[in-house]
This record gives structure tokens, C-alpha cells and sequence, in this order.
């Protein structure tokens, strides 16, 4: 191996640092199309943004054999639907609230509840501890959920009154959150 210059150094470390750049260049443009593949889908499952029709269902009512409650029910009307069950902790922290909601303002909108992937004695006992007076659904098969696309839960949709989904909020509501919903679901 001969004797490099200081001309050879200087090459071959720019060659190498032109290779680096290329190489962080490359994994950077790879991260900003993840992200930005994220945030697409993001919006693509963004009830708010995409306003989509909301999906069909029929189920049995909790605590009412033989009875059914289906999105047809309310036809023309703005509607919540809440996706809970009795063992979700955020869903245990949110359901007192939409049951006092329900009480004092179920003129405004009404509320489904669509108990999920639930045993039926355990649904049935939270809803009446949480004195829960709106329907609710029973989806031990997670049928309704999967329609809507609800990968965790809780997960509340706003609807209004020609069944479009304005908004979408994951996680507990608060009610701001109801509050805003509503407002989304009974403009124009």
C-alpha cells in the first residue's frame, strides 16, 4: 500500500460523508413517509375528516330478551353511539357521566351504548350499578365494533341526523367532548 496524500485523504473522506449523507437522506425520507403514511391513515379513519356514513347494526338489548336495537331506530335524529364494556377501567370512569347526560339533557340527542366482547351477567350488573338509562346493545361477538372499526375502548361516535359520522373520540369522553359532539352533530 503506497503513501496517501493529503489530496486522497480528503477524497475519500468526502466520498464517505457523501455515502453518510446519502444514507441519512434515504432513512430520513423513510421516516417522513411513515409518518406521513400515519398520519393519512390517521385521517382516513378520522370520522370527523372523512365524515362517513355510519355503519348499520342490529343487536339485542341488554337486559330485554327479545328485543333488538339497530342505527334504523333512529332514523333522522342526531345519535351517540358509546363502544364500553364493564371491565374497560376508562369505560367505568365514563360511563357515570353519560348516564347523568342522558338524564338531564337525552332530549337534545339520544344515546346507544354497545357493550362489547362482555359476559352478559357482568353487563348487565355494571349498567344498572352505573344507572344507565339509555339502550344498550349487546355485542359479545364484537360485531358492531369491528364495522366502526374501534380497535380499544372506549370509543364514542357523534352522528347526526342523516347518520354521518362528525366526530369521533378515543379514549373516555369528557363532556367537553360531548358537548362539542353534540354541537358537530346538530349544525345545519
Amino acid at each position: 500500500m503506497g503513501q496517501r496524500t493529503w489530496a486522497d485523504t480528503l477524497g475519500r473522506a468526502g466520498r464517505l460523508a457523501a455515502r453518510h449523507k446519502l444514507a441519512v437522506a434515504i432513512a430520513g425520507l423513510c421516516v417522513a413517509a411513515s409518518l406521513a403514511g400515519i398520519a393519512w391513515a390517521g385521517l382516513g379513519s378520522s370520522a370527523a375528516a372523512a365524515d362517513p356514513a355510519a355503519r348499520s347494526f342490529s343487536l339485542p338489548v341488554l337486559g330485554h330478551s327479545g328485543k333488538r336495537i339497530s342505527l334504523g331506530d333512529y332514523a333522522g335524529q342526531p345519535l351517540i353511539v358509546n363502544f364500553f364494556a364493564s371491565w374497560c377501567t376508562p369505560c367505568q370512569q365514563e360511563t357515570p357521566l353519560l348516564s347523568k347526560f342522558y338524564r338531564t339533557e337525552h332530549g337534545r340527542v339520544a344515546i346507544v351504548g354497545l357493550d362489547e366482547n362482555d359476559v352478559i351477567g357482568s353487563a348487565t350488573s355494571f349498567t344498572r350499578k352505573e344507572g344507565v338509562g339509555y339502550p344498550v346493545g349487546f355485542d359479545p361477538e364484537v360485531i358492531a365494533a369491528s364495522a366502526y372499526g374501534v380497535a380499544g375502548l372506549p370509543q364514542t361516535f357523534f352522528l347526526n341526523a342523516k347518520h354521518r359520522i362528525v366526530d369521533r373520540i378515543f379514549g373516555a369522553v369528557t363532556l367537553a367532548d360531548i358537548n362539542r359532539g353534540i354541537a358537530l352533530a346538530t349544525a345545519g
